[in-house]
């Protein structure tokens, strides 16, 4: 049936084996294969006999594998199918989890596990996640540099986590698709955009803060009041607002064009005004998702930035105080 290799054929110093097997009309034919002799030594007289393979074996009609499939050497058996329009492949998944489940009794040595695209989602999910942990703790070790505090990053980080809340918030809203690749993606890129507010509320409000210690004579070390405490963040509050609106508009109406897609030919409307303006088309299904994430995550970060970042400088603040009047 398969043949057995019996030499090698050598053309431009590549090697190709010569396989010695029945002819197809006979390898397809059951009688013929039957018929086959198989060669043997007897033991009692010690001659070369041969029989056919009739006289020792029957053939049984059966349904069988056409070839056994393997993957890190265990057999594996792949059941699969198409997505019907407008599914979603996740909670198909997450269904059939719980399908499985509930319904089937694996015995010892067996197992079940999705592959194919989800599998490579897997892995892509946990490759995005390090790197967004990479990243928020590679900005806390940056502004714990430049701060010289450890109060300040957990500020900042803080309006990070809000930007991640709105991110979902925002995707559970508007019945956004969560796509692995490129939300994760508009998740890290998120990180870095959205400390610059709070950085830039808190670098003010410090600032500040020095400025009403020279003028009072005390040293950089000295402590404000809690009326002074509370003037100097509100003055931050009010001289940044506008740098962090502007800041977060232009992102949000920057990024606007590229979430829905608007597609506009320069060179055709240059040359024979006809710029062929349309709105959608297949960029949209790619850079969609990580625009309306940043612009999900900025909008609601930004305005949680402008209140919650003033309050935990205080809350800091007066803590600070608190511990300091006590080891005194």
């Amino acid at each position: 049936m398969f043949g057995k290799e019996i030499s090698t054929f050598n053309e431009s110093d590549e090697d190709y084996p010569i396989m010695l097997r029945l002819q197809t009309d006979q390898r397809y034919d059951l009688e013929s294969l039957k018929n086959m002799l198989i060669t043997f030594r007897d033991q009692s007289d010690g001659k070369t006999k041969q029989v056919p393979i009739s006289a020792l074996a029957t053939v049984k009609y059966t349904s069988s594998l056409g070839s056994v499939r393997r993957v890190d050497l265990d057999r594996v058996v792949t059941l699969y199918s198409n997505l019907a329009e407008g599914g979603n492949a996740n909670e198909i998944i997450a269904s059939l989890e719980k399908l499985i489940a509930a319904n089937i009794s694996l015995k010892d040595g067996y197992k079940v596990s999705f592959t194919g695209e989800q599998e490579e989602q897997a892995k892509s999910m946990a490759f995005l996640k390090t790197a967004l942990m990479i990243a928020v703790f590679s900005i806390f070790l940056i502004i714990v540099t430049q701060f010289n505090s450890v109060s300040a990053p957990i500020i900042i980080l803080l309006s990070v986590l809000f930007s991640f809340i709105g991110v979902f918030l925002g995707i559970a809203v508007f019945g956004d698709k969560f796509v692995v690749i490129m939300t994760m993606i508009g998740i890290i890129s998120l990180a870095g955009v959205v400390v610059n507010n709070a950085i830039v509320l808190m670098d003010f409000a410090q600032l500040t803060r020095d400025r009403m210690k020279m003028e009072k004579g005390l040293s950089m070390k000295a402590r404000l009041n809690r009326q002074d405490i509370t003037t100097s963040i509100v003055e931050a509050g009010k001289t940044r607002l506008r740098p962090v609106l502007l800041t977060a508009i232009t992102t949000v109406l920057g990024l606007i064009p590229l979430a829905v897609g608007i597609n506009i030919d320069f060179g055709g409307l240059i040359t024979r005004l006809q710029p062929n303006f349309y709105i959608g088309g297949d960029n949209v299904v790619f850079w969609g998702a990580l625009s309306w994430t940043v612009i999900y995550g900025l909008t609601f970060a930004t305005f949680l930035t402008l209140v919650i970042v003033p309050v935990m400088i205080l809350l800091f603040d007066r803590a600070g105080n608190k511990l300091a009047n006590k080891f005194e």
